[in-house]
This record gives structure tokens, sequence and C-alpha cells, in this order.
């Protein structure tokens, strides 16, 4: 009997794993897609519906998958909706469950970019939720919200890991929001909070809390939200670039940086260099080996060596071998990524995939390189690519040997060095 119900689950999470690929594929190709197959990834409530659909969508930045991405998710959205209540309430205004057209109608009303003239005694500002985003788009958000606001208090809502990379910020306080990007439909959009106080404005820099801006969390009249997806249109700036941008255009701070300010300081090697080999569980953003203990090797003759481990788990075990395989001297960081990123900021130089790691050493303007791999697109390649005041080289990997990828990394090292 447990053979015949492990078999069902398989069969079940195939078909689940065909019905959301044939949707995303009939978007991507604008051809109409099924209403009956998403229908039934509803009804299942399936995780697929984000990590391919909602990612297969999201990660192009073409306006036209915006739209069905909106299409989609309005549908998603309201099915699960009613019923549901916020679990982080501010003020005393319940929101409501709004049906599939009352999403699509105020999404199309909240996305236009308007200057903010109000003057709140409260700045919510969501997270992105993962930590590179957090640090390469929201940082520039809550540096440009503290200088247009002195006197306001700045709340960034969020996980504690992403938090604890701006804890040393005595500006910013903090309200916990535990979205879990494996979590159920339902706990996902439970983890939503209600910030309807009349005083306050939210910033919402596309976060995943709010399912890219679909969800409401408040009076429209006090909500920003930074579209990334279509901001910018068809051109090369990165998203730290067309930050920058929203919040000059809507907030009228010109210069707004990003930047990291955690509490924890562990001590770091002189002149260390600092690496990582996290892929944001995606293991297609990897190169295959040996390409890492190469790399490990290739760094450790430029200066000592600091590898991120990771949150543990395979992350963990591929660093640990990689370094053996690597006969480097290195120490591993195993402790937090806001201690790691302390730790990026003063290095020397930084390495690693397109992941969190990047975007800490741009914004603190450590020479850099980040290796990219199995980008969707060449747009989200220059969206994601780190931007700071520092140098840095992105190699992409695509289409590269293992041998023509280590030669590229390493002499992109030298070169941003040598800048």
């Amino acid at each position: 009997m447990a053979a015949e119900f492990n078999i069902s689950r398989m069969n079940t999470a195939y078909e689940d794993l065909e019905l959301a690929r044939g949707i995303l594929a009939a978007c991507l190709e604008n051809k109409p897609w099924s209403e009956a197959d998403l229908d039934a990834l509803i009804k299942r409530r399936s995780p697929l519906l984000f990590s391919v659909i909602a990612e297969g969508l999201s990660d192009r930045f073409e306006p036209r998958l915006v739209e069905e991405y909106v299409a989609i998710f309005a549908r998603v959205l309201a099915a699960v909706l009613p019923g549901q209540r916020p679990v982080s309430r501010i003020g005393e205004t319940s929101r409501l469950s709004p049906g599939f057209q009352d999403l699509v109608a105020r999404y199309a009303r909240v996305r236009r970019v308007r200057p903010c003239t109000l003057e709140p005694a409260t700045v919510f500002v969501l997270s992105r939720v993962t930590l590179g985003a957090d640090v390469a788009v929201t940082s520039v958000m809550l540096d440009g919200l503290k200088r247009r606001f002195p006197g306001a208090s700045i709340v960034f809502a969020g996980l504690e890991k992403s938090y604890g990379l701006f804890s040393a910020d005595e500006r910013i306080r903090h309200l916990p929001v535990s979205y879990g990007r494996g979590g159920a439909i339902e706990d996902r959009i439970a983890v939503c909070p209600a910030l309807d106080d009349a005083r306050s404005i939210v910033v919402d820099p596309d976060s995943r809390i709010t399912q890219l801006g679909l969800l409401p969390v408040c009076a429209e009249e006090n909500y920003f939200l930074f579209e990334s997806r279509t901001y910018g249109g068809s051109g090369t700036e990165s998203l730290g670039e067309l930050a920058r941008r929203w919040i000059a255009e809507t907030f009228g701070v010109d210069d707004a940086r990003a930047g990291i300010a955690p509490a924890e300081r562990p001590e770091a090697p002189e002149k260390a260099v600092a690496a990582s080999l996290g892929v944001g569980g995606n293991p297609a953003k990897r190169v295959a080996d040996p390409f890492e203990a190469r790399l490990f090797a290739g760094l450790a003759a430029r200066g000592r060596l600091v590898v991120d481990q990771g949150a543990g788990g395979e992350e963990a075990e591929r660093v640990a071998r990689a370094l053996t395989a690597s006969g480097a001297g290195a120490r591993a960081w195993c402790g937090s990524f806001a201690g790691f990123a302390s730790v990026i900021a003063r290095s020397r130089l930084y390495a690693g995939y397109d992941s969190a790691g990047q975007h800490v050493a741009a914004a603190c303007a450590v020479p850099l390189v980040s290796v990219f791999a199995s980008a969707p697109c060449e747009r989200f390649r220059w969206r994601w690519r780190p931007t700071g005041p520092g140098p840095s080289a992105v190699i992409d990997a695509d289409g590269l040997g293992v041998d023509a990828v280590v030669e590229a990394t390493l002499a992109g090292m030298d070169r941003v060095a040598g800048t």
C-alpha cells in the first residue's frame, strides 16, 4: 500500500511538472495557456506554480510576460485568498479578500510611477526575500528613504537573516515577516502583513511577500511599488541602477546607494580573498567540476582565501570537496551570511557565482568577479549584474568549457585587482 501511495505521488508530481512547463512554454511562445491545467495546479496547491511559472516569467524581465504573470497569479491568489487573514496587522482596517478582476485592476493602478507628496511618520520597506536582492535593490531604497524622511521611522519588513545585513543601522527597525520560498500557497499568502496605518507608507521593491505587488498591504494612496520587471524597458541598466532611478523619480533623492550595516563583525584575515559558491538552490548556476576546485586553487594564490560554506547540507559538502581537491589552505566560514558579508566588505577581492555575495562586494566597492551560468536570457544578466563604485568583471560561462571559464575568471580577478 505504501509503495502504491508513493508511486501515485510521483505520478502526480510528474504530471504537475508537465502542466507547469506547458503553461510557461505557452507564455514564452505567446500562445494561449490552458486554464484547466492552471486550475489543476491550483487545486493541488502545487509549489511548481512558483518555482516553474512565477520564476520563469519574472526572470526574463519582459513587459509581455509581466502581463501573463498578473493574469495567472491574480487567478491563483483569488482562488486561495477567501478566508485568509494577515498574521501581522498595524492599525484597525481589515484587508478584504479581493477577486480576480479586483487584483488585476488594482495592479494596473499601483504599478504606475508617481511622485510621493506624503510626509509619513513610518515608512515600511518590504524585503525582496532573497539576500542578494535585498542588497542590490532594497538597500538602495532604505538609503534613499532615510534621507528623504529624516524624521520618520524606517521599518524593514522581512526575514531575520536579511535584517542582519542592516541591523547596526540605528535608523532601521525590524518587523519580522517569515516568508518561506518553499512553503505552500496559503502559507506564502498568510505572511503578507496589513500595514494600513494612515500615518505610514509602504515601499515595495517587487517583493515576494506581496507576490510581486499583487497582494494588497495598505491603502493604494500609501503604497509605492518599484515594478522592477518592466521599469527600464529594454535598456541594459542593472536592478541597482534602476532602483536608484526609481527612488529619484518617486522620492526626489538622486544619489541613493546600495550598502550594508551588519552588527556582526567577525575577524577577517588581512588582504583576504573572499569566495562564495552559493547558487540559491538552483544547481544550473554551477559550472561543471572541476571548476570550483581549480577556482579555489587560483584564488588561494592571490591572497588568504575565506570561503562561505553556505547554509549547510549539499552546499557545505560541495565546498568541502572542492577545497580538499584544490589543495588550497583556506578558512571556511560557517556562520551567518551577515557575518560573511562583513568579511567580504573588508576583503581585497571577491569571486563567486551570480549570488548574494557579488552584490555585497559591489556595494562595498570590493573588486569582484561574478560567474553567470544558465541565465534564462541576456536581459537577466544585465539586470542582475553587480553594480557599485568598485571594479568588476562578469563572466558568461554558457557555451564555455571548464578550462575556458577558469582562465576567464582568474584573468578577470587579475584585471580588477590591478584597476
